[in-house]
């Protein structure tokens, strides 16, 4: 066997890019994210620096068997969507520049995709479509935020998820429903992109995963957080199974 094909899938994980002590800016990555990809995906993660346009997405895309576009405290910034500024508000313009031209890049090139709660807002920003910038403050809809003080508290059972009809990942995981945690301020407005295939939506009507439709490859995100503990949550298991299978499958394909 050669070693190329022996080796793990490498999944490709682009950092944010935060202002920490001592005056520096440091590129990081959250370690659940990094611990989900080697264990749930059973990848290699190799974490990307949010260099903007600096980033050569060509040779990216070629050393990637697949892309996870984690979550993380930051927002977008709402001008990549056509909104105005929100005061106090916690934006990564670095990691902007990053993800929203490696997702358009990643899609028509059929890399496989994953996205998780920022990664689910980029994806639907990147291909066009809106968002809520504070879900809480909208009319009959739910608080999506982090809820209590510890983690235990903070990832628990939030709501339920209804699965679409055509859902994919509802087929996969052969049910109508699931609970999921929430931790997420913004989520998808009015305009879903208009290459995206809503899979699932909470009590409230907001959307909670999405597919592209007819993408290449596995191309699908989530606004909750199946990396939290994944290896006890069987949602979390039938979403990183299906992502690894098309990182492994494209794997294979690159090296046959």
């Amino acid at each position: 066997m050669s070693k190329s094909s022996s080796r793990l899938p490498r999944v490709v994980i682009p950092c944010c890019r935060w202002w920490l002590k001592e005056s520096q800016f440091f590129h990081l990555v959250g370690e659940k994210y990094i611990q989900a990809v080697r264990g749930g995906v059973g990848a290699q993660p190799l974490l990307l620096p949010a260099l903007g346009e600096d980033n050569e997405l060509e040779a990216i895309l070629e050393l990637a068997d697949g892309i996870l576009f984690t979550g993380s405290p930051s927002n977008i910034e709402p001008h990549h969507y056509g909104a105005e500024p929100v005061a106090n508000d916690f934006n990564d313009s670095a990691r902007d520049a990053t993800t929203l031209p490696l997702l358009r890049a990643a899609i028509a090139a059929g890399v496989p995709i994953l996205g998780i709660c920022r990664g689910f807002q980029e994806m639907n920003v990147a291909l066009g479509g809106t968002l809520y910038q504070k879900v809480h403050e909208q009319p009959n809809m739910l608080d999506h935020r982090e809820q209590g003080e510890d983690k235990a508290q903070q990832y628990g059972f939030a709501h339920s998820i209804r699965f679409e009809s055509d859902s994919i990942l509802g087929a996969w995981y052969g049910a109508d429903e699931a609970e999921v945690n929430s931790l997420h301020g913004q989520g998808v407005r009015e305009l879903l992109a208009p290459s995206l295939v809503a899979e699932a939506r909470a009590p409230d009507g907001l959307i909670e995963a999405f597919r592209v439709r007819d993408a290449k490859n596995f191309a699908m995100a989530v606004q909750w957080h199946p990396e939290w503990q994944y290896q006890d949550n069987r949602l979390s298991q039938t979403l990183f199974s299906a992502f690894a299978r098309a990182c492994q499958q494209r794997q294979q394909s690159r090296h046959s």
